[in-house]
Formats: C-alpha cells, structure tokens, sequence
C-alpha cells in the first residue's frame, strides 16, 4: 500500500477587530454577517466572537467588544493581534457623533493599529436624518487619520442588510492583504 502525501491546506485566520460606541448595532451587524435576522440583542458586556469564512481557506474572526464607556477602557486589549479594523457609527445618532469620533480617533493612535486596515459602517441608514458615507467620512477627518492605511466607508442597514455584502467584501480583502504584508515584514525581519 503505498503512502500518500495528506498535507491539508492551512486555513488562514485573521482578526477582525469590531469596535463603535453601544447601540451603534455591531452585535447586530455581526449577526447579519452570519445571516441570520429576526432576533434581539442586547448591550454587549464583554465581547462576542465570531467567525466567517469568506473563501476557500480564508476565515475572519470577529471580536465584537461592547462599546459601554467603561468597556472602551479595555479596547487596547484587543488591538495586539487585529488584521482589520471595524468601526460601527450609529449614522442616525447626531448627539453622540462627535463621541463616536473622539473614540475612533484615539483607537487609531494606538500603537498596535499602525497600518491596520480600516472599514468604518455608517450604520442604520434606514433612520430618518441618517448621515450618509461622505458625511461621516468628512465628520470623522478619515482622509486624515487613516492617511497611513487602507480605508473605506461604507453606508449599511443592519436590520435590511443593505451594504453589508459589500462591507464584509471590503474587510475580507483589506485583512488578507494586511496579512499578506505582515508575513513578508516577518520574513524580512528574520
């Protein structure tokens, strides 16, 4: 009986860091992704983790952290190991916009997100007064603070799942070519 060579392909993994302020709908969104509607969440404590895979040996790994204020003490936490950067705005909310940004600006400083990739969501687009995806660019200063990294934002409805498709395309793209970098920087350094 002769032996075979069963070398199994290495699933790429990579981390997909789920960030925004509570009731922006990232619990929400993160169902979405797994395609499942008609249910209720409630405020994050914590973080949800979930994973989504979005092509033959490539999975996302979701971390979905709670966005209360005395969670967003802990965001730095999670900054070691992402690949990509999710940031969910709560579009409809103009009270809270200028907190939403404050926080996004300061995760971006953060050492361990140098170059990340970053999607930001102008979520629940279906709410009247909604700010749409050039607003919150121009809101947030992206062009700005993400002059050093891939960025894009994309207008999306967690409860219709408009923009979604397009906005898990977008991460899945920009955290296999973070990876991509980062491996060859590895590479190089050895």
């Amino acid at each position: 009986m002769g032996l075979q060579n069963t070398k199994l392909p290495r699933v790429k993994r990579t981390n997909i860091l789920m960030l925004g302020l509570d009731f922006a709908g990232k619990s929400t969104l993160l169902y979405r992704f797994k395609g499942k509607d008609g249910f209720l969440t409630v405020p994050t404590i914590g973080f949800n983790v979930d994973m989504i895979e979005t092509g033959k040996g490539f999975t996302l790994t979701f971390w979905d952290v709670g966005g209360q204020e005395k969670m967003r003490q802990c965001w730095s936490n999670f900054l070691e190991e992402a690949d990509g950067l999710l940031y969910v705005v709560d579009s409809s909310d103009k009270r809270r916009l200028e907190e939403s940004r404050r926080e996004f600006e300061l995760i971006l400083k953060n050492e361990s997100l140098k170059n990340v990739p970053v999607v930001v969501l102008a979520n629940k687009q279906d709410l009247p007064g909604a700010l749409n995806a050039e607003e919150v660019t121009r809101r947030f200063k992206v062009k700005l603070s993400c002059s050093d990294r891939d960025w894009y934002v994309q207008p999306c409805c967690a409860i219709t799942g408009e923009g979604l498709q397009e906005a898990l395309q977008r991460v899945a793209t920009f955290a296999k070519q973070y990876s991509r970098s980062k491996e060859t920087f590895t590479i190089l350094k050895e």
